[in-house]
């Protein structure tokens, strides 16, 4: 079992990346930490709030589960969907060079990743 803020990593090519997911009050949101080994002072937090048409971990989600537009959910505990909110902010440009914190709405990055795994219109 694994234990709660531990960070985790995650090794993309050459480069160790340690990500941790976290649940905060007031405004119930769910933020997504990544940075990179060699540069543990910047960080980036995709920070997901509940709204119109989204939802955070709460009944009846699980913890890490985000669900968006059309019913699309994403777990923020799985390597895989961690991997995909680090590529997508990579093609951004959304990682900080500079030591500090940057908070970056994760939604759209949501939207991006599940635009790319819907069925194409050649696929059905």
């Amino acid at each position: 079992m694994r234990r709660k803020g531990v960070l985790r990593k995650l090794v993309v090519d050459d480069t160790v990346w340690l990500w941790g997911r976290r649940h905060r009050h007031p405004e119930c949101r769910e933020i997504l930490s990544l940075r990179r080994t060699d540069t543990p002072h910047a960080q980036l937090r995709l920070v997901f709030r509940s709204g119109e048409g989204r939802a955070v971990a709460g009944f009846p989600l699980g913890e890490g589960e985000i669900i968006g537009g059309g019913g699309h959910w994403l777990n923020l505990n799985e390597p895989g969907v961690v991997r995909r909110f680090l590529d997508e902010a990579v093609a951004r440009g959304l990682l900080p060079v500079a030591n500090g914190v940057t908070e970056e709405d994760g939604w759209p990055l949501f939207d991006a990743i599940v635009a790319d795994r819907a069925p194409q219109e050649d696929d059905r």
